[in-house]
């Protein structure tokens, strides 16, 4: 079972913020309990307090719910909650009604005037700040600012509010609405544009990969395309001429045998080409690709002048690791070390972020298909074990993993062809 942190990495990005912003706005639910529904039994009295304490509470339990419907609804997870939206603002007016009734009739106590301003004021600026949430057009989003303020206005005359105190109330409402009706669609604008960063990231992976498969599908279609036109041909000839008992049908047939091997060699070469990697080529790519995720990404040693089989393994090696972090825990640094000690070649990659209780980098091969030829950290350790290398995966400390990969120079083994 996850704990809290296994719960919080396990969410990408734009799901953690979407997170935060939720429970930004919930905050202000509680502030306004604790602010002025709590002070409010203190002043007022158990009786009349506890009255308001419920209404505040009741209020910020609907702002609360009003939050989490409208962002599903700006995230089109659910329709625009039209009801609830007229229920908070009903529920608003109610509440502020109620305060400044208690203002000018209620107990004739020290503190009693502060405390029913205080809740008039919150509950009106925090109502309005919450409706907008649900509205997406400027012009509502200014008609409620306007509405709640000059609503406060008017409420205050009837009930013998002096003029001063009602311009100032109205001030204030409009000030403290707008400027949590700015923070709301500021955050929802936030939010979307975190969400399409990462759907633009996700679509410039895939982008990537059916480019390269495209390169190979035409590198393979050079290859072959000639080759088999002239079988065709060959073997269309050597038919005609075994057909009229011509001996040249048999010089015929070895040119086709001669023309299919060397197709096969040219698409075992294409493959290979496909399949190795250059260690140079990936770690700058690593830490292109790592450094636009957003993850600090530190890149030391050189690989000039290490054998080619060497080269390809580590590059390999570079390749899956890098992979990993960006699909595995919630990477903030990570640094790629190359280094030459003692015959040996070492690669070492370590990135922070990493979650234990997910496991897919933890366990050998969990990432791929344990072939030899494959993917994943079982993949790798056929890969070296070709050249007579190891490889070392796992934590070196608390949401620390590490990955290090040993090449001896001086043994170093044959890499065997992969073929299709």
């Amino acid at each position: 079972m996850r704990g809290p942190g296994g719960w919080w990495r396990g969410k990408s990005t734009p799901a953690k913020f979407e997170t935060y912003t939720r429970w930004s706005f919930h905050f202000f639910g509680v502030s306004e309990i604790a602010g002025v529904g709590l002070p409010a039994v203190g002043s007022l009295g158990p009786g009349l307090g506890g009255v308001l304490l419920v209404l505040v509470t009741v209020h910020a339990v609907v702002c609360m719910r009003t939050v989490s419907q409208g962002l599903d609804w700006t995230r089109g997870r659910r329709p625009q909650p039209v009801r609830l939206l007229w229920t908070l603002a009903a529920l608003t007016a109610a509440i502020a009604v109620a305060a400044i009734w208690i203002a000018q009739h209620g107990p004739d106590r020290e503190g009693v005037d502060t405390t029913a301003g205080a809740v008039f004021g919150v509950v009106l600026v925090i109502g309005a700040g919450v409706l907008t949430l649900g509205v997406r057009d400027r012009r509502r989003v200014y008609a409620i600012v306007a509405g709640f303020s000059v609503g406060a206005g008017v409420v205050s005359f009837p009930l013998n509010v002096p003029p001063p105190e009602a311009v100032l109330t109205m001030m204030g409402v409009f000030l403290g609405s707008g400027l949590l009706a700015f923070t709301a669609l500021f955050s929802v604008w936030l939010l979307d544009a975190v969400y399409q960063l990462d759907e633009a990231r996700e679509t410039r992976a895939r982008l990537a990969v059916a480019e390269e498969r495209l390169r190979f599908g035409r590198d393979l279609h050079d290859v072959m395309g000639r080759n088999l036109a002239v079988l065709a041909l060959k073997a269309e000839l050597a038919v005609q001429l075994a057909r009229r008992g011509r001996p040249e049908a048999v010089e015929q047939m070895i040119e086709v045998q001669r023309i299919a091997q060397d197709s096969q060699r040219e698409v075992r070469e294409v493959v290979r080409g496909y399949r190795e990697a250059d260690l140079a080529v990936e770690l700058a790519g690593a830490q292109g690709v790592l450094t636009a995720a957003g993850i600090a990404c530190e890149v030391r040693g050189e690989a000039d002048g290490l054998p080619g089989e060497v080269q390809s393994t580590l590059g390999w090696v570079v390749r899956e690791t890098t992979t990993n972090v960006l699909r595995h825990g919630d990477a903030g640094r990570c640094s790629v070390g190359l280094r030459i000690t003692e015959g040996r070649v070492v690669l070492t990659v370590e990135n922070d972020g990493a979650d234990a209780g997910r496991g897919g980098r933890a366990e050998a091969g969990r990432d791929g298909d344990g072939d030899g030829g494959g993917s994943g950290l079982a993949g790798l350790r056929e890969r070296l074990r070709r050249v007579d290398g190891t490889l070392e995966a796992g934590f070196a400390g608390p949401g620390l993993f590490r990955v290090v990969a040993e090449v001896p120079l001086d043994r170093t083994g044959v890499v065997s062809e992969v073929t299709s």
